[in-house]
């Protein structure tokens, strides 16, 4: 059985290439170019709570730095860095093969370093911190929303939570709406070509991991605001708009989670900006609501502009 300095060794070791210092000391030495600031960001998935105990090890190994890479991207900070905290049953060396295949895959693709980490024995645990830079004065907050700007979302949401409810017996799925399901729920794409771009346009910005009004809702209350979401507007997916079930394809919609899309706001004097942006990007970008001035959160309005129920997003203590 290989020892935890072994399976660091064989799996996880590279060789610094941005970092000051890399694997092998106590810690990475890290250092963000001048003018920039870093952004930190960690994620923890559990076994059971946040994938399946079966889950393909190499689409794990995508979405554990996906997850991480999505929060930095609606900060507007370029990925960097990655630490890599790993609880494992077992050494199994196919299955850390398998995870380190997803994740280093992704990683290169946006450029990210893994500096550092920990091995333990226990139940199937994954941690990962994520460390970005973007130019102090451009960091997107969650707090910059004011009055009269746009909503706008990038891409649909809704269709990982489908997969779930398919999974668990709640929703029956064709094959090809299942196939395109179950990739936004195991390899989300983290949007961060788009954050990057937002500096400067939007004026706050979060990713929606949690359910699209709850995560709003973030924005609001740290901005003193209201937002108004018009349901009529949200993209929906082919999989959800086929869903005959409409309570649970508005549940998925609006507050299912596992999107890692991007919710921000622009002044409406950027629309053409962001409509150009969306097709340099090859990405939908979708204005579904506006700001209004007064703290009273997010309301969810039909297409006659009345206030309609909505439903509660992910909470990880519910």
């Amino acid at each position: 059985m290989s020892s935890e300095f072994e399976l660091i060794r064989r799996f996880f070791a590279r060789p610094a290439r941005s970092a000051v210092l890399g694997v092998g000391d106590d810690c990475a030495l890290v250092a963000p170019e001048p003018g920039n600031v870093l952004a930190v960001t960690t994620d923890m998935l559990l076994a059971g709570r946040h994938f399946f105990p079966d889950a393909d090890p190499e689409k794990l190994g995508h979405k554990a730095l996906a997850v991480n890479l999505s929060d930095l991207a609606a900060m507007g900070a370029r990925p960097c860095w990655a630490l890599l905290a790993i609880a494992l049953p077992e050494a199994d060396d196919a299955w850390l093969a398998a995870f380190a295949r997803g994740f280093f895959a992704l990683a290169d693709r946006h450029g990210v370093e893994l500096v550092g980490g920990d091995t333990n024995r226990g139940p199937l645990a994954i941690a990962i911190t994520a460390i970005g830079q973007v130019p102090q004065a451009q960091a997107l907050r969650r707090e910059g929303a004011r009055a009269g700007d746009d909503v706008w979302l990038s891409g649909a949401t809704g269709e990982a939570a489908l997969a779930l409810a398919h999974l668990r017996g709640r929703a029956r799925l064709e094959p090809r709406a299942l196939e395109d399901c179950l990739a936004r729920l195991h390899t989300p794409e983290p949007r961060v070509a788009l954050g990057e771009r937002l500096r400067g346009i939007a004026s706050a910005s979060i990713d929606v991991s949690d359910g699209l009004l709850a995560d709003l809702g973030h924005i609001a209350e740290s901005s003193a605001v209201g937002a108004e979401v018009s349901l009529e507007l949200v993209p929906r997916a082919a999989a959800l708009a086929a869903c005959r079930d409409e309570t649970l394809a508005r549940a998925c919609l609006l507050a299912g989670g596992d999107d890692y899309e991007l919710a921000f706001t622009a002044p409406a004097g950027r629309r053409a900006e962001l409509e150009a942006l969306a097709r340099e990007l090859g990405l939908r970008l979708t204005r579904i609501g506006r700001i209004a001035a007064g703290n009273a959160g997010v309301r969810l309005l039909d297409a006659a502009g009345a206030t309609v129920p909505a439903p509660a997003g992910w909470d990880h203590f519910r």
